[in-house]
């Protein structure tokens, strides 16, 4: 049996052993300060910060609620106020008729109720040959609550509401992640539309819409939500927010 080879190590071995060593602390001290600097006193392996902003957003859209309902009450007494100072009642029909087709005003009638809601957790396909979903497959988009405002709207729609407000001209639907933000608040499914106006029409027309059709798919392969009721009579709040309008203009 041949000798085993000898483990002693010269000085230059050994010198260069500790170079080695060195030069292995100061990487890892380096890759300390690039991970303390890029998280800034924050955890990296936890979502803590999305956590916060996620509190902040909630928090600013209960403010919102309440303002604009110190907003509504302050307008109430403006126009108490304004019916006070005897205005030609022609110019007080005249405004009350603006106010009504602006969405201002209550309004009541048959109409329809649109329900979208998020796949059961760990949704999977339903029918055979379908892929296996994605998250964003499982989830309600912007675009599926637009899809079925504009069919209502086209439709014949007297009003719209979402959630609980009420939809003016200026109003916009946008959705960051699977959270509704409208008119400043901040909404999570099951998100339900209502609009009052000949509910034949506005059966017909959300039955037509491609991008319905299209997401009726997704209901039959994955479990999305979706469900239609037929009301005989519905109340839809008057928009109660500010109707200033807000617009950038390029500085010279």
């Amino acid at each position: 049996m041949p000798p085993l080879p000898s483990t002693r190590r010269g000085p230059a071995a050994r010198i260069v052993g500790r170079v080695l060593t060195c030069a292995v602390f100061a990487l890892a001290g380096l890759l300390f300060c690039v991970s303390a600097l890029t998280a800034r006193g924050t955890n990296l392996r936890t979502d803590d910060s999305l956590l916060r902003l996620t509190d902040v957003i909630r928090e600013k859209s209960g403010q919102n609620q309440q303002t604009q309902h110190q907003v509504a009450a302050l307008q109430q007494q403006v126009d108490g106020l304004a019916e006070q100072q005897g205005q030609d009642p022609a110019d007080v029909r005249r405004l009350a008729a603006l106010e009504r087709a602006a969405g201002l005003d209550p309004l009541k009638g048959p109409g329809l109720a649109v329900t979208l809601n998020d796949a059961p957790p760990g949704a999977t396909a339903r029918i055979p040959g379908v892929p296996e979903p994605g998250p964003n497959d499982l989830v309600i988009h912007q675009q599926d609550i637009q899809a079925v405002v504009n069919a209502l709207w086209r439709g014949g729609a007297k009003g719209v509401q979402v959630m609980d407000q009420r939809l003016i001209a200026t109003s916009a639907v946008r959705c960051v992640g699977n959270t509704l933000i409208l008119q400043g608040r901040v909404y999570s499914p099951p998100y339900v539309v209502r609009a009052v106006g000949d509910t034949t029409a506005l059966r017909a027309a959300v039955d037509a819409d491609p991008y319905i059709s299209n997401y009726l798919q997704y209901v039959n392969a994955y479990g999305l939500g979706w469900k239609v009721d037929q009301n005989r009579s519905m109340t839809l709040p008057g928009y109660n927010g500010t109707v200033d309008l807000r617009y950038a203009r390029a500085v010279p």
